[in-house]
């Protein structure tokens, strides 16, 4: 036997398991069911043409770039460009123009994916990367929001509104106090549910919870990540709002508005741009929490979910290299 055939280097995570990536990744898609079901009930044909067009956009580019550039095997079916394309739609407006989606998809599967050689090396969330350079080249369409059940059957011509962040963001800038602003925002069951404005994939926190705890049923992603980073939001926001509730909102809003759940429940847990350990994952998690809270609060964006998760992936290898458990057989150094 050569000694090319004995052993096998892959990239990490390496995990002893009787899944396939395959398996995986239609799991998530199924997780991802319930909150695209209630984008389809509030945003109607916008959120079906954003789906749509990123999925195909981001499986078309992947297989492309693998056939034709990377002279690899295309590894089209295994959902991850797929799920890719989904997690794009979830992150823009539901009535994003087509040709926007289709680049949006570009950098995704082909700067922040297959540049790096494909699946389980990338080190940045692919469709995060598509969503930020999206918001960075095209600001005025990327927060042109679609206002919920009003625009289910229009798409480019869609009645706008304001997302909750915003409304606050831009209320607290123009000096109103707090008490009046709240009147201005939905109702927190509507948040709940879904019926504001916002990304077509994070307005509803209970389908997006559905699909966290079938994930975490399926073992797919486990409880770390997503707990440490909305404890973290709680525990920051609550200390502000108990200081000075005139100035801060509590905790809950900043639960329900925004992409807080979806990023802690469906981009922060990707396997491939996350810590290995769970020490490392709550590590992460508190980073991402703590970050989106400055943006949301201190920075110029109403919402700060995606830059967090990109930084954080940035320093997963500093993570797993200071927070991993010791060697099996390790000699201890004394003194």
């Amino acid at each position: 036997m050569s000694a090319t055939n004995l052993l096998t280097v892959s990239h990490s995570p390496h995990e002893y398991t009787s899944e396939s990536v395959q398996k995986i990744m239609y799991r998530v898609l199924i997780a991802m069911l319930p909150a695209f079901a209630v984008s389809l009930i509030f945003f109607g044909l916008g959120a079906l043409i954003v789906t749509a067009v990123a999925v195909v956009s981001c499986m078309l580019f992947e297989y492309l770039i693998a056939r034709f550039l990377l002279k690899i095997k295309p590894s089209l079916w295994d959902g991850s460009a797929a799920v890719t394309g989904v997690l794009l739609a979830f992150n823009v407006p539901s009535n994003l123009p087509v040709w926007m989606i289709v680049v949006g998809s570009l950098v995704a599967i082909g700067v922040a994916k297959m540049s790096f050689g494909g699946l389980g090396k990338n080190p940045f969330n692919p469709a995060l990367a598509g969503r930020v350079f999206l918001l960075i080249s095209f600001p005025a369409q990327m927060t042109s929001w679609p206002k919920a059940v009003e625009s289910r059957f229009a798409y480019l011509d869609a009645t706008t509104g304001a997302t909750p962040l915003g409304i606050l963001k831009e209320g607290l800038k123009n000096g109103q106090p707090m008490s009046d602003l709240m009147k201005d925002l939905p109702e927190y069951s509507q948040m709940f549910l879904g019926n504001m404005s916002g990304s077509l994939g994070e307005i509803s926190a209970l389908a997006l919870l559905i699909g966290g705890l079938y994930l975490i049923w399926k073992k797919v992603i486990t409880w770390h990540i997503p707990v440490s980073i909305l404890g973290t939001v709680v525990l920051f926001t609550g200390l502000l709002w108990l200081i000075n509730p005139d100035q801060y909102t509590d905790p809950l809003f900043h639960l329900l508005a925004g992409g807080i759940m979806l990023g802690a429940i469906f981009m922060a847990t990707d396997m491939v741009t996350s810590p290995m350990t769970p020490a490392g994952q709550i590590i992460f998690g508190i980073g991402i929490g703590f970050i989106t809270c400055l943006i949301r609060i201190f920075g110029a964006y109403p919402e700060g979910v995606s830059f967090a998760i990109l930084i954080m992936n940035a320093l997963v290898p500093l993570i797993d290299k200071y927070v991993k458990p010791k060697r099996f057989g390790e000699v201890r150094k004394n003194g």
